[in-house]
């Protein structure tokens, strides 16, 4: 939900990933379908028509690209019960879109749903993690744009669950120290999918079970690490550094990048 810049720039970084995975674009664009406060962008003409055309939406290529011809503006939730995603995504700066109707819907048709409200800050929220967590019992994968605190089940349960603040930072500190370290001198698409699933693979079986999506921040050193040394490997790859010689003398790409990591720790002069 949400076809403004943020929104249409997330599902096309996406994409971009599920082709990477192997779908052609075709069949990865045909996964999404995006919605509006007007409804699922899609054809004029329909039961809905909708009104996104006559608002002069799709003058811009970019949204028109994600016009699906099987919706018409369709209602968010009549898209769900059809359609029947595994993912909700929110990036609509609506409060409350995400509303336990929705949530409940979806947790019925889906096992482990992955609810993810970005928009920021909390009063602009699509719904809350505790929200999402308690509309389907706790199955839900949950990210967030606004940190929120960790959510205590009731009942039988009785688990506590951490939303993860799905955040850029957990990777720009793994570009930097490629840049310094590897001597990266351009960073690409590719580059930057390889550090996220860097910082995903740094992820613990301990985290998992908190319900992180991301690792702790407590961590943030080992997952910059991580995510430095797969976006050096990629420079490599990709000639893209100006310290191959370096880099390959090295051999260990983790032991020389750990080796030029940063630590704040003074030693006493006196």
């Amino acid at each position: 939900a949400g076809a403004g810049s943020a929104g249409l720039g997330v599902c096309g970084a996406i994409k971009d990933g599920m082709v990477r995975a192997g779908l052609s674009e075709k069949e990865a664009q045909a996964r999404f379908v995006i919605c509006n406060n007007n409804g699922a962008l899609g054809r004029s003409g329909g039961v809905f028509g909708d009104p996104n055309h006559a608002q002069g939406l799709f003058a811009d290529p970019a949204v028109a690209g994600w016009a699906c011809e099987h919706w018409d503006g369709t209602p968010l939730q009549q898209v769900l019960e059809a359609f029947r995603p595994t993912v909700l995504l929110g990036l609509s700066a609506q409060p409350n879109l995400f509303n336990e109707e929705l949530i409940r819907t979806m947790a019925s048709q889906c096992e482990r749903p992955i609810i993810m409200p970005m928009s920021n800050p909390t009063s602009r929220c699509e719904c809350s993690a505790e929200q999402a967590y308690r509309w389907t019992e706790g199955r839900a994968i949950v990210a967030t744009g606004s940190p929120f605190q960790p959510v205590r089940l009731g009942g039988t349960d009785g688990r506590t669950l951490t939303p993860s603040q799905c955040n850029n930072m957990y990777v720009f500190p793994g570009l930097g120290l490629a840049a310094s370290a590897g001597g990266i001198t351009t960073f690409t698409d590719q580059m930057l999918y390889e550090a996220a699933v860097a910082c995903v693979n740094s992820m613990t079986e301990e985290e998992r079970l908190e319900g992180r999506t991301f690792p702790s921040v407590k961590r943030i050193r080992q997952v910059s690490l991580a995510v430095a040394c797969a976006v050096i490997r990629e420079g490599m790859r990709a000639g893209l550094t100006d310290k191959m010689k370096i880099l390959k003398a090295e051999g260990n790409i983790e032991q020389y990048v750990s080796r030029k990591m940063y630590f704040p720790d003074y030693v006493p002069l006196l």
